[in-house]
């Protein structure tokens, strides 16, 4: 039995192993299975290496998209400039590294951009945080981190004043702020100040609608959660697996 799965801590929110399983089943894929492999530090890794037999593929969710590269023989490009993994291939015991957060997250939000989302504003600094960057490198657009921390180079919350929000008119979650159980929590940010040129998308996808996507439709900005994302780069997982 080949078999493939996720790491992170905790995985209650996770969508993997449902959507590998039906995919398993429509596609008449008997040979494969997907589970749920919740560490609670990364130094479990290397046990868990050697106790699942068969194991091909490993998806990384939070917090360990960073903590797992110095676990990796080998890196993607993508990978050495983002310096986050979300997706491992093994091969005779050798690990490489890939990041299909990017093809995910720049599939996902090109039909919403409009050519005034020329600023963003990236809630968060981990591992998908950085993968959002380099997509927005790529497509040309601006951005500055927010983060709690006073950092050089970074907004603070308390930074996010009228003038920054209407000069940053694509805003994107990145923290797990608004993920299930914790629905009611989000981002700190001033919402008076979103307007119909905003366009807000959050990498959380359960709830479909956060509580920082709700804000942001009340104000009339265009909403966008992180399903498809998650969908794209769950394929393109599948796809490194088996070329």
């Amino acid at each position: 039995m080949r078999q493939f799965g996720l790491i992170g801590y905790p995985l209650s929110h996770s969508f993997s192993k449902k959507y590998f399983t039906e995919k398993f089943a429509e596609e008449g894929i008997s040979n494969c299975n997907y589970e749920l492999y919740p560490i609670s530090s990364i130094d479990q890794f290397p046990q868990l290496l050697k106790d699942v037999a068969g194991l091909e593929g490993i998806n990384v969710t939070i917090p360990y998209k960073e903590e797992v590269l110095p676990f990796l023989h080998h890196q993607s490009a993508a990978v050495k400039e983002i310096g986050a993994c979300n997706c491992i291939k093994i091969i005779d015991g050798e690990l490489t590294g890939y990041n299909t957060d990017v093809l995910g997250f720049r599939q996902s939000i090109e039909p919403y951009l409009k050519p005034h989302h020329q600023q963003a504003l990236v809630l968060g600094t981990g591992g998908a945080a950085k993968a959002v960057v380099w997509v927005l490198k790529q497509l040309g657009i601006g951005y500055k981190y927010v983060s709690r921390k006073n950092a050089a180079n970074m907004l603070r919350y308390e930074d996010l004043d009228e003038s920054v929000m209407q000069q940053y008119q694509l805003v994107i979650n990145t923290t797990p702020l608004g993920m299930q159980p914790n629905v009611h929590d989000k981002p700190s940010l001033p919402y008076q100040y979103l307007t119909n040129h905003h366009l807000c998308y959050d990498l959380v996808y359960n709830p479909a609608k956060t509580a920082f996507l709700q804000l942001a439709e009340e104000r009339g900005a265009a909403i966008k959660n992180g399903g498809d994302m998650l969908v794209i780069q769950a394929e393109e997982s599948w796809k490194i697996w088996n070329s």
